[in-house]
């Protein structure tokens, strides 16, 4: 490729951001270079940008990108034209027709953005039509699953071994949110990256506590209601183990006046889809899912992940957690688990058929469970499972290291704890919102998202709409200023968003959907 342009241009137009997150421009470059490529950044890193910005910049090419869900690609697609950047996706999804007008498009160079599925690209006829694109360079998304050793091993992941075969000259990245160093020299073989840069971020997420309780039978419902409640702004995701439980869960909380949706693999595409959005449009607070929620999922005001049972490992645990607080203020971590949760993993271990598979999953078990049982800081056992090696010993934002919550502890307990001064911690570092501007802005995105037919997150992430709160611009060129108002989202929705904050200071109010029932005003 010729010589790098000015990152940080494209990064105002764009996304509107001033800066990089750490390790981000050295990964672009690396990508603008045509070096094959390792990526291990945890969730909220900014793994997308990593190759979203290099391939907006090469014009005429494409790159191709293998990602496992269909609903992760349709919102990435989305997300990518809101900011001007050419994108397609190809998948089972799409009709006959639809397939080759992209394919078409692709062979013309119309796309910086090919997504495909694992499966797609391994069709017989798919290597065909792909030699006649203008490649820029291959990313392999959720890269873990191409290894024995990942927590969600796919066969079909093992096949894209083909992409060195059948293009030796184009660079491949790979990127992942969870990956241990036998996970990372396993994708490194078994994609035949050539010398590959790596990249390897912190698993430290200080902003996150993490606290694990062994509950005793019958004390999970009084205490998930007492968690709800304590968490008046932003979102929650409570994980449980079966969909049975999912579905007695989203119940409960019905039933205790708090709206809330449930997701699970048994649901149909679109319910699932339609739940998904009435969440993340913030119609209603509470997600509760099995682990087939979240993976691609860009909440960023997610203030509590809880999980009911001990979840299948670490790896898995720290990707589920890793959802909370993705904006960087505070957010809790919350393990509620009970020793039955010991014989449903059992369970689920024995019914693996492969012998070397069952092995794994035994150590998996005993990881989980000794994470659970350790008297050691959570962060910097997290750390050290990833082989990172803290200088530190203590975190101050986990159980062990001393971190309270007033709903984890027994009635009087946490009573006598309300009578003091809470921690700094717990307070978000910014100025306080107004939440009728809020409301009010965020119906203006409802609205605008379904003119558009894209989920409302699509047009205007929660931690734009909160700075939108706080600045209050009163001219394009203000709206700048905002948190991920670049060049083009600016150019799009501008006026239409100074037309709803002069409504609102003229006394206009929303009337959506708080809490999932609709307020007259």
């Amino acid at each position: 490729m010729t010589a790098a342009p000015d990152l940080s241009v494209a990064l105002r137009r764009h996304w509107g951001y001033e800066s990089f997150r750490p390790l981000q421009e050295k990964i672009i470059l690396s990508l603008w270079e045509g070096r094959d490529t390792c990526v291990v950044m945890p969730t909220g890193g900014g793994k997308s940008l990593c190759y979203q910005l290099p391939a907006a910049l090469a014009s005429g090419k494409t790159a191709i990108v293998i990602s496992p869900l269909i609903a992760l690609m349709q919102d990435q697609v989305a997300q990518l034209e809101q900011i001007g950047i050419s994108a397609a996706l190809l998948n089972s999804s799409l009709p006959a027709a639809a397939q080759s007008k992209v394919i078409e498009g692709a062979h013309e160079g119309r796309f910086r953005l090919l997504y495909v599925s694992p499966e797609r690209l391994m069709r017989p006829d798919t290597f065909g039509w792909l030699r006649r694109v203008p490649i820029s360079f291959f990313v392999i998304d959720e890269a873990h699953c191409i290894s024995q050793w990942g927590h969600e091993f796919r066969p079909e992941y093992r096949q894209l071994r083909a992409l060195r075969e059948k293009f030796p000259d184009a660079p491949i990245a790979a990127f992942t949110a969870s990956a241990t160093q036998r996970v990372r020299h396993d994708i490194i073989e078994q994609l035949g990256l050539r010398d590959p840069a790596k990249f390897i971020a912190s698993f430290h997420r200080p902003n996150l506590r993490y606290l694990l309780k062994l509950c005793e039978p019958g004390t999970q419902p009084e205490m998930l209601l007492r968690a709800v409640r304590s968490y008046p702004e932003g979102n929650i995701i409570v994980y449980a183990p079966t969909i049975k439980r999912v579905e007695e869960t989203a119940d409960f909380l019905q039933e205790h006046g708090i709206p809330a949706v449930a997701y699970h693999g048994q649901m149909d595409a679109a319910a699932r889809r339609r739940n998904q959005e009435r969440w993340m449009s913030d119609e209603v607070r509470v997600l509760v899912g099995t682990i087939a929620f979240g993976l691609g999922i860009n909440k960023a005001a997610v203030r509590a992940v809880i999980h009911l049972a001990l979840p299948q490992s670490l790896e898995h645990y720290y990707q589920e957690a890793g959802r909370a607080g993705r904006d960087g203020l505070p957010a809790d971590c919350v393990l509620l688990w009970q020793k039955r949760d010991l014989g449903l993993l059992v369970f689920f271990t024995k019914q693996i058929v492969d012998h070397e598979e069952q092995n794994r999953a035994w150590d998996r078990y005993r990881q989980i469970l000794g994470f659970a049982e350790s008297s050691i800081c959570r962060h910097l056992q997290i750390c050290m499972h990833f082989g990172e090696n803290p200088r530190w010993n203590s975190c101050n934002a986990c159980d062990v290291c001393g971190t309270r919550l007033e709903w984890l502890e027994e009635p009087v307990a946490a009573a006598r704890r309300l009578r003091r001064t809470r921690r700094e911690s717990n307070r978000a570092p910014t100025a306080p919102v107004d939440s009728g501007l809020r409301a009010h802005l965020r119906e203006w995105r409802r609205v605008a998202a379904q003119k558009q037919g894209v989920p409302a997150f699509v047009v205007l992430h929660d931690t734009s709409l909160d700075d939108l709160c706080r600045i209050q611009p009163a001219s394009l060129e203000a709206l700048r200023g905002v948190f991920g108002f670049g060049e083009i989202k600016t150019a799009r929705y501008g006026r239409d968003i100074l037309g709803a904050l002069e409504t609102f200071r003229r006394g206009a109010r929303s009337a959506a959907p708080v809490g999932g029932e609709r307020r007259e005003v």
